[in-house]
């Protein structure tokens, strides 16, 4: 983002502008001259050689005046010099010198540059912003790191290889230990096993803390999520989990702070191969050596040659995998149409729906042998599957650039879902992998033959003391101004990018009308919110105007905020809403521990949110009925189409066509959380499923079909109007 993001003071002809100071020899005085020796139109052919000229704009590049500012501060300068009525005595005599051939052009960059300075005020302390944003060595954050020599193990294989399972270990045998993964369902998992194991541990994620004392005096070890792991408190042993996703857009900045700056004398850490050459490449950096352990799968999968084709041929222990909501709902309630319970995994529902769901499905006495889930089963669930079926290979990503886009699912992703069918604790010791339509199953042998793509970078984010630091330089700016600003100026070397803001930025200029002091409003800005939810995004608005207040958000407060209680839900619409709330109550819990006076209620809160996760679980139990609710109509129009392609509850989805079944299941979805407030095409359109390009040739194909089914009718009609009883003779014939 350029810098351009900054307010500027917008010079017009009337504003005031303070005189250059004398630049020249000889005493001239800042007296202000109205008359030129040249006419206008020469003036501007000199202010227009001026600013083509490279040697000015590096000059000004320099100073901090990117291609974009350059050209701003020109196009004010040249406004300034034309249509002032008065200029200061030494740009008039320079402009005079050089239009009658006696001075040269680039004297006018000394006035360019002071003119500059007034309408982009940062560029008087650009070197002081360029040093706060330097971002090449972030090893030399974390000194108590650095201080002592850690030694890094590395456990590399692939899903099911037991590589997490010899880290616990050295967890479990340590004196003291943190646990870093990248999901709640894990740190709650290594909270139990460790306190089962008869190692007194504590948990903590973002909305929960849970000391295993009742005095509430911290343990030895504790399981986090990795955002809230410490880097100032001391362990024998820190394991950090799935380190793959240290290149995460969005989430990479947590695994490079907690790779970089735990303290620990062992650290474990845990993932793919392909990343193994550049951690031994990051922590070369700290003169850390890495010893590589690496781990085969326990139970063998195998690809098969055949497609499931149609939902009337899955078995006990299937998973069909799919990538929307909205498959979810379509396939489910055609499963359950043939009679067939299932358990529906996806990645909003509440933590103990999740694992409600997977107990279901994993219990040999449940009746429910078939899982519907999203790719949030890759990990954090332990799960009993025989069978993985890729419903479809092709899903919405969110790029670098924060922009959403579908892409086939790649290698590491694929292997992170295949990986689940088998499961060495269980009666399925060998997992098999195929798709739901034939023409898949060559695409998915594809890119599971192939090697992972070896990881490269490393994701950083800007620090609340950084944000402070440029705040002292830069007081009128916002905070989504400051954060572009630092993004724009921050300087990273080979091994380092900058994670994704977007999200960030979307939160602060919500708020930014809201009086908070930068600290608060940058911790707000940090709260991990759906910002798809409206419901959600409202709440927060109305946590951080109440807190701007002084106003404790009590429990009453919420309870009225949220309509409690709140009744089971009766169809999709009033699901949504139910993990909507649940996602308020988790917002609620977040900032209590970052502002406890003003959030008190904790123990409240999550009492309600566990009876409103009992009202969920209640609702996803049922969510074929919630489903034929929601729009029987529109769903059973849609059903006999459903049925002709393979009677899968979708259409046949393969890379190529995934665009067009995105479209006809959010038709089947109907009413199920996004409110139709606008035409199918453009919520298409705008959620990047379908893309301008397309849809017109789209829209073609469309107007060619038609027409072709107007001329074959109307040659049709033609035919039985000139020959009506053609049709009787040839079946007097037969």
């Amino acid at each position: 983002m350029s810098l351009s993001a900054l307010p500027t003071q917008q010079l017009s002809s009337t504003s005031h502008v303070e005189p250059v100071p004398s630049l020249g020899s000889g005493g001239r005085h800042s007296v202000l001259f109205s008359l030129f020796v040249c006419d206008s139109d020469e003036l501007l052919k000199v202010l227009n050689r001026f600013y083509k000229r490279k040697e000015m704009q590096k000059l000004a590049a320099d100073h901090g005046l990117d291609v974009r500012l350059f050209h701003q501060a020109f196009i004010s300068f040249r406004k300034y010099v034309l249509e002032m009525t008065t200029l200061p005595a030494d740009l008039h005599i320079i402009l005079s010198d050089i239009c009658c051939g006696a001075g040269h052009i680039d004297d006018i960059y000394p006035y360019f540059i002071h003119h500059a300075k007034q309408i982009f005020p940062m560029l008087d302390c650009m070197d002081d912003l360029r040093k706060i944003s330097d971002l090449r060595v972030p090893a030399n954050w974390y000194p108590e790191a650095r201080a002592i020599q850690r030694k890094v193990i590395f456990h590399a294989g692939p899903t099911n290889s037991g590589k997490t399972y010899h880290a616990i270990q050295c967890y479990l045998a340590a004196k003291s230990g943190v646990y870093c993964g990248p999901l709640k369902l894990l740190a709650h998992e290594i909270f139990e096993k460790s306190n089962n194991a008869g190692v007194p541990c504590d948990l903590v994620t973002g909305e929960e803390r849970t000391f295993v004392d009742l005095n509430g005096r911290a343990s030895g070890h504790v399981a986090c999520t990795i955002e809230m792991c410490s880097v100032s408190t001391s362990y024998e042993v820190a394991v950090i989990d799935e380190i793959q996703m240290i290149r995460d857009p969005s989430r990479g900045w947590a695994w490079t702070r907690a790779l970089l700056g735990l303290c620990a004398e062992e650290i474990h850490v845990c993932g793919e191969p392909a990343a193994i050459d550049f951690v031994r490449e990051l922590l070369y950096t700290t003169g850390e050596e890495v010893e590589v352990h690496t781990y085969q799968r326990l139970t063998p999968f195998s690809v098969l040659d055949n497609a499931v084709e149609s939902l009337d041929n899955l078995r006990p222990g299937d998973c069909i995998v799919c990538f929307s909501k909205n498959d979810i709902y379509s396939i489910s309630r055609n499963i359950e149409a043939r009679g067939l319970q299932c358990a529906v995994i996806y990645g909003s529902l509440p933590p103990g729906t999740k694992l409600s769901q997977a107990k279901k499905f994993n219990d040999p006495d449940d009746p429910c042998k078939i899982l519907v889930a999203t790719d949030a089963i890759g990990m954090g669930l332990n799960l009993n599957i025989k069978r993985i079926i890729f419903n479809s290979l092709v899903k919405p990503n969110v790029n670098e650039k924060g922009e959403k886009q579908m892409e086939t699912i790649s290698t590491s992703q694929a292997l992170q879902i295949a990986g689940r069918a088998g499961r060495f604790s269980s009666k399925f010791k060998e997992g098999e992998v195929t798709t739901m339509h034939q023409d898949d199953l060559p695409v998915l042998k594809e890119i599971l033959s192939q090697s992972v793509d070896p990881i490269e970078m490393a994701g950083l984010h800007p620090t609340a003391e950084q944000i402070e630091m440029f705040a002292y330089h830069l007081p009128d700016a916002t905070l989504s101004n400051l954060v572009d600003i630092f993004v724009s100026l921050s300087q990273v070397d080979g091994l380092y990018f900058v994670c994704n803001i977007d999200d960030f930025k979307f939160l602060a200029d919500m708020i930014q009308h809201i009086p908070l002091n930068l600290r608060s409003r940058y911790v707000f800005c940090t709260a991990p919110i759906n910002k798809k939810q409206p419901f959600v995004c409202t709440s927060f608005l109305k946590f951080a105007r109440q807190f701007s207040r002084d106003e404790p958000l009590i429990f009453a407060w919420v309870c009225r905020h949220i309509s409690w209680p709140l009744a089971p839900p009766k169809n999709i619409k009033d699901l949504v809403h139910l993990e909507a709330v649940h996602d308020v109550l988790d917002l609620y819990l977040w900032l209590s521990y970052r502002f406890m006076d003003m959030f008190p209620d904790t123990a409240l809160v999550r009492e309600i949110q566990q009876e409103l996760d009992n009202i969920i679980q209640q609702g996803v139990r049922n969510i074929t009925r919630l489903i034929r609710a929601t729009d029987t109509a529109i769903t059973d129009a849609l059903q006999p189409q459903s049925s002709r392609q393979g009677q899968t509850g979708g259409s046949r989805r393969t890379a190529s066509n995934a665009y067009l079944t995105s479209s006809r299941n959010q038709r089947e979805q109907g009413g199920t959380g996004e409110l139709m407030d606008s035409s199918l095409t453009s919520r298409l359109v705008r959620d990047g499923l379908l893309t301008p390009d397309l849809l017109r040739q789209l829209q073609r194909e469309w107007s060619k079909d038609q027409k072709q089914e107007f001329t074959n009718q109307s040659t049709h009609d033609r035919e039985h109007h000139n020959n009506p009883n053609k049709g009787k003779r040839r079946k007097k014939k037969k």
